[in-house]
């Protein structure tokens, strides 16, 4: 596996090697994009542990977290879930937009975020007491909360918290070229696209543009997309659905890159 990389935005590394060596449960907060998950996953590489990603979502039971029983011509076996194999085995187990998992599959996390460190699994009877290496991760979206959906305080206060937003001009610029093999001029305009449409307050956009969208921009020009097209499809496509802000989107990157 080649490794994985990743621009500091600030203390993250050092804060999450901290809490890593301590024990203790790690909150994210940011928006989509951002570099969460890249960031799990290079910390899962500069720590040597095999990392468990699971995406939340209503649909989630708290069997796909901790496991089942299943049935083969031998009989009836149990199977562990991904919860259950990071707390075995060691590893990072790692719920992504946590606030998407349902309230009654959050709840076993509770004994595994605090002190004790431990996975009752209720259908087999066992207790497992988690393996040294074993770390919880969860991340979500504070721009997706609503009163319905959120961490409740009590949940929220087992965790160390790490609050990510987009990265300043100059790592994103650096992301995009090395993410995609893009000009550094072309890199620049990019990264000024995305601060103005970040800064734009008075459209329907419900999410600002991605690090993660200027990268696909970028892999599409370096293949020898027209740069405005790529960025209407890459960029402007992805974010909205209304006529009028569309428009202003295209507007806004026509001032960046030619329209052919």
């Amino acid at each position: 596996m080649s490794d994985i990389f990743y621009v500091a935005q600030g203390n993250e590394i050092e804060l999450f090697e901290a809490t890593a060596k301590m024990n203790l449960p790690v909150l994210i907060k940011g928006p989509t994009g951002c570099g969460k998950t890249r960031f799990i996953e290079y910390m899962g590489q500069k720590l040597n542990r095999k990392v468990y990603t699971v995406v939340c979502h209503d649909d989630l039971s708290a069997a796909d977290l901790v496991g089942r029983h299943l049935i083969d011509e031998n009989g009836t076996f149990w199977q562990d879930g991904p919860l259950t194999k990071a707390v075995r085995e060691g590893g990072i187990c790692y719920l992504d937009e946590i606030i998407e998992a349902r309230k009654d599959t959050t709840v076993v996390l509770h004994s595994l975020a605090d002190y004790r460190r431990v996975l009752p699994i209720d259908r087999t009877g066992e207790v497992i007491e988690a393996h040294p290496d074993f770390m919880l991760v969860v991340s979500y979206n504070p721009g997706y909360q609503n009163v319905l959906k959120g961490m409740k305080p009590s949940t929220k206060q087992r965790f160390i918290s790490l609050e990510f937003t987009y990265p300043n001009e100059d790592i994103e610029k650096e992301i995009i070229i090395k993410e995609s093999g893009i000009d550094e001029q072309t890199a620049i305009k990019l990264v000024s696209i995305a601060h103005e449409i970040r800064k734009l307050d008075d459209t329907d956009i419900q999410e600002a543009v991605s690090t993660r969208l200027l990268v696909y921009a970028a892999k599409l020009i370096v293949q020898g997309f027209d740069p405005y097209e790529a960025c209407i499809h890459s960029i402007v496509q992805s974010l909205s659905d209304e006529d009028d802000v569309l428009k202003v989107l295209e507007k806004l990157i026509s001032l960046h890159f030619v329209k052919h």
